[in-house]
Parts: C-alpha cells; structure tokens; sequence
C-alpha cells in the first residue's frame, strides 16, 4: 500500500531517540522530509544524519525545548522557511517515566504534576497551537500525539493525569480541526523496546549473568507475551500521519501488544 506521504513535510518532537526516532525512520522511509526537534543539541544532529544516510531524505535538526513557547514557535517557523510549509506533527517529546517514581497520594507533591504536564501536555498544546494554522491554511494535515496506556491504568497519580490530559488535549483538537482537514490521533504504546530499555535490560543482564532475552520475556505482560519494539510503534504512527488514515481521528489507538483482560469500546 500506498501511504501517499512521498513529499510531505513533519515535525517530530523528542526526535532525538526512542519513540521519536523510530517514527523518523518510518515518515522518511515513506518519503517525507522531517524535522527533528529535542532539547540536546549533540544526539538531536547525530539522529538527523543517521535518519538522512539511511532514508536519502532531507531530515533537519532543529533542538528545543517544548517548554518555551518561543522555542516552539522558532521551531515551526525554520520549517516552513527550510521546507516549504509542514503538514504532519508528531508529538513525542516527554519526560521518561519511571517505574520507582512517586506513585502514591502522600508523595504526589504539586511539583511532580507540574512536571509531568509542562512538557507532555503543555509542551503538545504548544507545538500543536504554532502548526495547526498552516494545516488549516492548506486545508489538510495529521496531528499525532504519543501517550501512553498508563491513561488507562490507576497506577501513579501523576502519570495517568498526563496521559489522559493527552487523550483529552487530542478529543478537542480533532473536534476543532477536523472541518479543515485535520486528524489528531492520540497513540498508547505500552512497555516499548527502545534505547532506554535495551540499556537497563544490557545492565541487569551483566549483573545477573542471565540472557537479555529472558528478561525481556519476564517484563512482557501484554497479550503477545513480547515486548513491542519502537520500530512496530512507528509503523502505526507512520500509517495514522498519512493521508490512508482519513476515517480516524479524535480516537485513542493502543499499540502496548494488548492488553489481558478488559474490553475497551
């Protein structure tokens, strides 16, 4: 199939690594051009040239930081000044969370909130605000926003409080943008093979002695029984930013490998 992506133009926010990354690889590979967007200036260049190398596509970094609404703003204008104009957004860049963060009420102070949705829901109200004119403009455009199935799941306080944000941030702008053309999907990827991951598991393996790969099975608690790799993340990210995916948008799509149990409708 088609994707029909070959000369669209994407912002990719947290493009650096992980997720991101991944989805970089996958636009580029359909023929998009792209613009890398993090906060570290060294990783962020050195993913842009890797992604063009492989892909032969012009893939431009541009680093920022989403919690400076200036920085989001400059971000978007160099895209439309270098490529032409912008018709895709992916929106990745967030905090890690971790599995030893405060969780509980007593030690869910204001600050960690705060945090949590500066940068992963702010941050995508942000960017989305400084591209959603040029999509309305042209008439058409994909707005991608990566969550996380901790929105549904009473884990931690302050991690399902911004991925739901998210899954509410995504409802209202697919309402708004949709009589001009524009989807906004909202992804929840599960535990997710990325850099991060192999590095913890290469770490626990040294100390253990044991194979990566038996750890892995021991953390993969989806339906599949395997842990889903950024890679199988970004195929669906790839397929919902192009033009195939017109009959969804304002809707959550899971892609954590499913999950045992409940039936989500």
């Amino acid at each position: 199939m088609d994707l029909e992506l070959n000369g669209k133009r994407a912002i990719i926010t947290g493009g650096s690594k992980g997720i991101g990354l991944a989805v970089a690889r996958g636009l580029a590979g359909e023929g998009a051009d792209v613009v890398l967007a993090a906060r570290s200036a060294g990783p962020l260049e050195a993913a842009a040239a890797a992604v063009a190398a492989e892909t032969g596509r012009r893939v431009l970094a541009v680093p920022t930081d989403t919690g400076d609404d200036d920085q989001v703003r400059e971000l978007v204008r160099r895209t439309v000044a270098e490529l032409g104009g912008v018709d895709i957004l992916v929106n990745a860049a967030a905090t890690p969370w971790s599995a030893g963060a405060p969780a509980g009420l007593a030690d869910t102070t204001d600050e960690i909130v705060r945090r949590e949705v500066e940068i992963k829901v702010l941050g995508y109200l942000r960017t989305a605000r400084a591209v959603a004119p040029y999509l309305v403009e042209q008439r058409w455009g994909r707005i991608v926003n990566i969550s996380g199935l901790g929105a549904r799941q009473a884990n931690s306080v302050a991690q399902t409080i911004r991925n739901i944000s998210v899954s509410a941030l995504t409802k209202n702008l697919a309402d708004e943008l949709g009589p001009s053309g524009v989807n906004v999907t909202v992804v929840h990827p599960g535990l997710t093979r990325t850099e991060r991951l192999t590095d913890r598991l290469a770490a626990d393996a040294e100390k253990s002695g044991r194979a990566i790969a038996e750890l892995e099975a021991e953390i993969a608690r989806n339906t599949l029984r395997r842990v889903i790799d950024a890679s199988e993340v970004a195929d669906v990210v790839t397929f919902l930013a192009s033009p195939r995916s017109i009959a969804i948008t304002g809707d959550a799509v899971a892609v954590g490998g499913g999950v045992p149990g409940p039936v989500y409708y």
